[in-house]
């Protein structure tokens, strides 16, 4: 069988090509510094507004004129989907304590007896999740009500309802007005990351095996634990993206394809099984553990090459050029891998061959994930480009 020669001088400064992990999350942090500060800025503004409005409302509203700012805060929620959400769930967790409280008022008198009933009903209804976060409100207004508002229970309810009303919807508005959050730059920072992430993993593992055997650092064997959390934090971005763009006047001009992105983001996950199983028979390689298997010496060189060539085609990921060229060297660091294996098949056991198929078996899988989603850039390159410009 002839064998497939790769060219290992493009792979040697793979670790040098690939985006700092550090850089990349330096940006994301800045952006949520910018993001935080936007949004403590605009709840500032949101209770002046509120605490300089609710003396006017008319009635008995204006005797509790502080619980206008508390609903500003409120309905003051990082995306205006989660801001509507949020006061709605609250407004029915108001009323749903009024009520309580008004029956104790109306069918009995407030006692310890009835006043233990209803908090004790209001805490069974907000065990229910129905009002999300804003569950602890039912028990404490129906405290609020039946304690602060004592003889004037009717009157305090109907103000304290008012106000928060109004401030919710001061919130709203203000939320609404004033640059409401579209989060899609976290969403392309985030990918970036987790996609450096892998490659950095997997350049410790070529790394590791191109060292002495068996290898004396071991931060190639712990690092799996970490794609896990990397994953979680990727899956929550794409998902605020998403509920960001809902109800927001914003998201008609700066237009993104999510699905895209939840594309991306299922490949990126479908690669990060392999390589935490690569990383599972090199530690039962070294270690033992979790399975014992065995790696012939000879084949370090060639799986360590081959790996790199992964890394390297997950790292470079800035054009469609780059994105082929790296795809293309992986094949061909895989067709070697896969032919060395095969020349020596019949002179060494199932055994010791095992763990090197396996992870021969596990590059495959993450090329094949991968080779859908660079071809649909190479196709949707423009678009693509766009989707940056206009984040």
């Amino acid at each position: 069988m002839k064998r497939i020669r790769l060219d290992t001088s493009k792979l040697q400064p793979v670790s040098n090509s690939l985006q700092p992990v550090k850089k990349t999350a330096g940006r994301m942090r800045a952006d949520i510094t910018r993001t935080r500060m936007l949004q403590a800025a605009k709840t500032g503004i949101a209770v002046g507004i509120a605490w300089t409005i609710a003396p006017y409302l008319p009635g008995v509203a204006d005797n509790y004129p502080y619980y206008a700012p508390l609903g500003a805060i409120v309905a003051m929620y990082p995306t205006l989907m989660g801001s509507m959400k949020n006061a709605a769930q609250t407004l029915g967790s108001l009323a749903v304590a009024i009520a309580l409280a008004g029956a104790v008022i109306i069918f009995s008198a407030p006692s310890v007896l009835t006043m233990s009933l209803a908090v004790g009903l209001g805490a069974l209804i907000a065990a229910t999740g129905w009002f999300g976060s804003n569950r602890e409100y039912i028990p404490v207004t129906v405290l609020f009500v039946l304690i602060i508002g004592g003889p004037d229970a009717d009157d305090y309810s109907l103000g304290y309802l008012e106000q928060a009303t109004l401030g919710i919807v001061v919130g709203l508005l203000v939320n609404f007005l004033i640059f409401p959050a579209l989060t899609h730059n976290a969403v392309d920072q985030q990918l970036s990351n987790f996609r450096t992430v892998l490659s950095s993993h997997l350049v410790d593992i070529a790394e590791a095996l191109a060292e002495s055997w068996p290898p004396e650092r071991d931060g190639w064997a712990t690092g799996k634990d970490s794609l896990v959390a990397v994953s979680r934090e990727v899956r929550e971005a794409v998902l605020l993206a998403d509920e960001s763009r809902k109800a927001n006047p914003r998201a008609r001009r700066y237009r993104r394809d999510l699905k895209a992105d939840y594309e991306e983001l299922a490949t990126l996950e479908n690669v990060t099984f392999h390589v935490r199983d690569i990383t599972d028979v090199l530690t039962g390689a070294v270690w033992g553990t979790p399975i014992k298997v065995q790696l012939r010496t000879e084949l370090r060189p060639t799986l360590s090459a081959a790996i790199a060539a992964v890394a390297r085609a997950l790292g470079e990921w800035d054009s469609v050029e780059e994105r082929e060229e790296a795809h293309a060297l992986a094949t061909d660091a895989l067709a070697t891998l896969t032919a060395e294996l095969d020349e020596r098949k019949d002179t060494a056991s199932a055994s010791t061959m095992g763990a090197s198929a396996a992870i021969s078996m596990d590059i495959a899988r993450i090329l094949a994930a991968l080779e859908p989603l660079t071809t649909k850039d190479a196709r949707n390159e423009p678009a693509r480009s766009s989707k940056r410009r206009t984040r």
